[in-house]
């Protein structure tokens, strides 16, 4: 039974199973979250909660799961932040999906107090963090990622150092780009064949074998034709790292066209109130289009 004392800052839709995951395998955990409902859930369950500082102060491995890269950098490096007390030979692991730029201020800035960092985002969604199958991608040093080995065991099905920092969050942003894609396209298909008249359980059963066959068609397709749009990743957080796409691509001056056009298709749900749906809900920007619904049809 692993013992050590790790803090856990951020108990979202992920943070919060991945947390449990840490208290279940024996993991001694300090957290923190704005949300107070979350913490007395993960506290329930084990955990005890503390402030920046005294996580700071009283942990040698920490782990950030947190909206934004802003909020990271706040919760390290704002007055009575993490920073403030942290001691040299601790290492930090942000699991954020922020940009490549973020993650190497916050290893630059914590460098200079001999503390360790490591971008180290993840992909699996809600689920995955539940199972602890999450796909790890990360960044940094090789010490400091061999020093999270043992807890991405824990939270993961595996887990890769990239290369230097900032390579786990480039990792994410190529990951965000072909998952949020896929699902535009294949939400494009579904709404051609529903809009012909075809029954699209039937045609998703017909491809799924072949080379359009796919995860994202096997976990999306299930959820849109029973309307289930019950976040495991939700499209707020799918737009935000699509802009980070954007903006990191301008940036070295790659062009996307594909994804610029699926920001604008982001963009036109934030609008129309879907930013809390499952990124599978990308379909009813397509579906408004046509008039029409991918849903189950009658028997």
């Amino acid at each position: 039974m692993i013992m050590s004392k790790v803090g856990f800052v951020g108990l979202g839709i992920m943070g919060r199973p991945m947390a449990k995951n840490l208290l279940k395998a024996g993991v001694e955990l300090l957290v923190s979250d704005l949300n107070k409902e979350a913490v007395a859930d993960v506290v329930a369950a084990g955990a005890k909660e503390a402030s920046y500082a005294e996580i700071g102060e009283q942990c040698d491995r920490i782990i950030l799961m947190v909206p934004s890269g802003a909020i990271s950098k706040s919760i390290l490096f704002d007055e009575g932040g993490i920073a403030s007390t942290v001691r040299a030979g601790t290492v930090i692991c942000d699991m954020s999906s922020v940009t490549p730029v973020e993650s190497q201020e916050c290893y630059e800035g914590l460098k200079a107090k001999g503390v360790g960092f490591v971008d180290a985002p993840v992909s699996g969604g809600e689920p995955g963090a539940i199972a602890g199958t999450l796909a790890i991608m990360a960044g940094g040093d090789q010490k400091d990622f061999d020093a999270f080995g043992k807890y991405f065991d824990i939270l993961g099905s595996s887990a890769l150092l990239i290369g230097g920092s900032g390579s786990g969050s480039v990792t994410k942003l190529a990951n965000q780009v072909i998952v949020n894609n896929t699902i535009a396209v294949v939400s494009e298909a579904f709404v051609l064949a529903t809009k012909a008249g075809a029954d699209p359980e039937k045609v998703y059963k017909a491809i799924r074998g072949g080379l359009a066959g796919s995860a994202v068609l096997d976990a999306k397709i299930p959820m849109i034709v029973e309307r289930n749009f019950k976040p495991g990743g939700p499209i707020r957080i799918n737009h935000k790292d699509i802009k980070n796409v954007v903006n990191t691509a301008h940036s070295i001056d790659v062009p996307i066209p594909y994804t610029a056009q699926l920001y604008e298709i982001l963009q036109s749900l934030k609008i129309h109130g879907h930013m809390d749906d499952d990124h599978g809900g990308i379909v009813q920007y397509f579906e408004a289009l046509a008039d029409v619904q991918v849903k189950k049809f009658d028997d």
